[in-house]
């Protein structure tokens, strides 16, 4: 199957020329003009489009049902290009939790779901990728409006992403089985693969319906119930989604859906007691509160796909031009806020000039507007890891600063002559923030690029079969993308090493983290054979 990427919108809309086309063709009412900034050049004038959906579900999804918090409490969620409320969403707490367990719970123990064939959840499974396909453009929409991202990224890229992976779970869930094991005795045994139970998942506010389906594929997939928690921050197309998961024909209770915060909904569905199986997507001091949550209730098992700091290297011998544009996208994607970005670029020191020079005309070419929007607190942290940089003895080559007159823009900023024990080569600083470091040999290089907490991804950029080999199965990295990077499919797994996380995402491995084996052993009397 072709592995869908995300760079392939590079040449048309991450460095497009007018940012408006976050909502291309969506809907021409402007609402204000604002400031843009190719920062290269003077400031421009933006129109912002008005999105062309109406918000209809702003509820709790509970047994089947949109209802209200328990509380009556509601909380705004923004536009992130202007701070302007765009709804106002159900905030679930400890109580709504607790419903939403015991849904789960009855449906799972009393309902269709686990004992229906597992060739009819199947049917209901493609149905649901079917229904998703058909509400790209409104379901994009509320992703871009809730989220800040390109609309051309949602649509194009992340829509299609998540409809395969439902319909590759789909196909997986008739075809998940035990086996038959020969034993030392007149014994008939046989493993199960049982479903585990309820399972509580968390997801985060960078990627909101693509995690959804990460998330909810092998979970449904393998006839388990399901308790998922929406980042705060963009709530909205994750519940829209779910809707139209009900009109696919999901039964009842199967899937609830709570919006609320980390510290009640969130902590309450780590510490339940009735929930079997924790999956959680964020960062790892967020990681590790969870973990600990889990251990000190009921002991649930616990998936995690947490930060990074993935090392992007570039040899001696790679195509510079081709490397400097993947360096590029691999940082600045998503405005650097994506938990594999390639964060930490080592160049060797026979190119290191030249792809410098290079990658800072990259990034002066890059336009800011409406989809390099940062949150207040995100923009106020990495303006202190630029600081941090700077003051370290780092080159500042490029940005390094606000952008505009209004709003949290920041420049695409470039830092060379970077050392492995300054901040910004250690830290998941989690915004548009490139930082290049030298390097010698490819001993030094392994060595270097080992030395952190984190092991979610890395890149390797060389012409020889000898050096990518070498460099892939050295790197301590869950995964290793050779002359490209977030290179993403339904059945590549996704996960990492160390203090990234615990567990896979996607492909077949995820499965297992939703199912129970259990070992079945029955006496033969007088058995033919054994």
């Amino acid at each position: 199957m072709a592995a869908r990427r995300f760079s392939s919108l590079l040449s048309r809309s991450l460095v497009s020329s007018s940012s408006s086309s976050s909502f291309s063709s969506l809907g021409r009412n402007s609402s204000r003009a604002r400031g843009i900034c190719r920062f290269s050049t003077a400031v421009a004038t933006e129109t912002l489009i008005a999105p062309n959906v109406k918000v209809d579900h702003t509820q709790l999804l509970i047994d089947g049902k949109f209802v209200d918090a328990a509380s009556g409490k509601t909380f705004p969620t923004l536009d992130p290009r202007t701070g302007e409320v765009i709804a106002h969403v159900a905030e679930g707490d400890k109580e709504d939790i607790n419903r939403a367990v015991a849904a789960a719970r009855k449906a799972f123990d009393e309902g269709p779901w686990p004992k229906m064939t597992a060739y009819e959840r199947s049917c209901i499974m493609f149905r649901m990728a079917d229904i998703i396909e058909k509400n790209i453009t409104e379901l994009a929409t509320l992703e871009t409006w809730d989220n800040g991202k390109l609309y051309a990224q949602a649509a194009e890229i992340e829509l299609p992403m998540i409809v395969r992976i439902i319909r590759y779970y789909a196909g997986w869930a008739d075809k998940i089985h035990g086996l038959t094991v020969p034993a030392d005795g007149p014994y008939h045994v046989q493993t199960l693969h049982e479903p585990i139970g309820v399972a509580g998942q968390i997801i985060p506010w960078n990627f909101p319906l693509l995690m959804f389906a990460w998330k909810i594929g092998p979970a449904l997939a393998t006839g388990n119930t399901v308790v998922l928690k929406t980042a705060e921050q963009t709530p909205l197309s994750a519940i829209f989604a779910a809707k139209l998961f009900l009109e696919a024909g999901l039964p009842p209770g199967v899937l609830n859906v709570i919006s609320g915060y980390g510290p009640t909904a969130g902590a309450a569905l780590a510490r339940h007691m009735d929930v079997d199986k924790l999956a959680f997507t964020g960062s790892t001091s967020t990681g590790k509160m969870i973990l600990e949550m889990a251990s000190k209730s009921n002991l649930k098992p616990v998936t995690l796909e947490l930060g990074g700091k993935s090392p992007f290297i570039i040899c001696e011998d790679a195509d510079i031009d081709h490397a400097v544009e993947q360096a590029h996208f691999a940082l600045f994607f998503n405005q650097g806020q994506c938990c594999c970005a390639g964060s930490r670029t080592f160049v060797h020191e026979s190119v290191y000039d030249e792809f410098v020079e290079k990658a800072k005309a990259r990034a002066l070419k890059r336009v800011i507007g409406d989809p390099f929007k940062i949150d207040s607190e995100q923009y106020e942290k990495i303006l202190k890891y630029i600081k941090s940089g700077v003051e370290s003895g780092a080159t500042l080559e490029t940005g390094g600063g606000k952008c505009g007159i209004k709003g949290y823009y920041i420049q695409p900023t470039v830092f060379s002559n970077v050392q492995d024990d300054m901040l910004i080569a250690k830290e998941e600083i989690f915004g548009p923030v490139q930082s290049i470091l030298k390097f010698k040999d490819i001993n030094e290089v392994i060595k270097r690029a080992n030395n952190s907490h984190y092991g979610l991804a890395a890149g390797v950029f060389t012409r020889s079969i000898d050096t990518a080999n070498t460099l892939s199965r050295a790197l301590k990295a869950g995964t290793v993308w050779v002359n490209c990077f977030d290179v993403f499919d339904a059945a590549i797994p996704f996960g990492g090493y160390k203090m990234s996380g615990q567990g896979r995402e996607k492909g077949i491995y995820s499965l297992s983290n939703y199912l129970q084996v259990k070992a079945v052993v029955t006496a033969l009397k007088n058995p033919a054979w054994l």
